[in-house]
């Protein structure tokens, strides 16, 4: 059976990547293992004060943001969203959740559950959108990532020893080599394809229709 292998970059703090996942259901369940899914990070809210005064600062700041997530998450019903979401809960960066991640996805291809990571990375996107939790505090991801599944002491040792900083790092380093402009990204088609921010599910199915449909390796893709 042929497989498209598809990475998708995201930062766990974006909601366009929040939404996404809701797509990502959708591919597992109409295409199964069809399609291999891939879950890789990018820098979108390492410094989050700073992003929000860049893009925000002279339009409310927090609360203008707030506001914005408030109007975007109105249009996916499908999806629960904490009001106190950068009111009252403001993440100061999105990367203890990363480096955590990175230790869980590690712990997971070490002889873990296969699918430890993708279920960490869905229920820590729960904790902060859902349940309006701090995921860059180190409680609140140790309580998110042990409900998950993982073991907490590797977890704290991966991240003791660098090993998941040197992940994350490949994670970031490789996003910027391929060309990543921001949360989320699909890669496909070995990179030559990427789809980029809130694109609807029939676009991704159509690019993952065409290339399972693709009769030869290496033939052009008219997708």
């Amino acid at each position: 059976m042929k497989t498209v292998a598809l990475t998708c970059f995201t930062d766990v703090l974006c909601v366009w990547a929040w939404i996404g996942e809701l797509r990502l259901a959708e591919l597992r369940r109409t295409h199964g293992e069809a399609v291999a899914v891939t879950q890789r990070f990018c820098n979108v809210f390492g410094a989050t004060a700073l992003k929000i005064q860049a893009n925000w600062g002279a339009k409310g700041g927090y609360e203008g943001f707030a506001g914005h997530l408030a109007h975007v998450m109105e249009g996916f019903p499908e999806l629960a969203a904490s009001p106190d979401l950068w009111r009252r809960v403001r993440p100061a960066s999105s990367l203890p959740a990363h480096l955590a991640l990175k230790a869980v996805q590690a712990q997971a291809a070490a002889g873990g559950a296969p699918d430890l990571g993708d279920r960490a990375i869905l229920l820590i996107r729960q904790a902060f959108f859902e349940q309006g939790r701090d995921i860059s505090a180190t409680s609140v991801l140790d309580d998110v990532i042990s409900a998950a599944g993982a073991d907490l002491a590797d977890v704290h040792a991966r991240l003791a020893r660098g090993e998941a900083h040197a992940a994350l790092m490949a994670d970031y380093q490789e996003a910027q080599a391929l060309g990543v402009k921001g949360s989320p990204s699909l890669v496909l088609n070995e990179g030559r394809q990427t789809l980029y921010g809130n694109v609807g599910f029939r676009v991704i199915e159509a690019n993952i229709a065409e290339l399972l449909r693709e009769p030869q390796a290496g033939a052009a893709s008219w997708c």
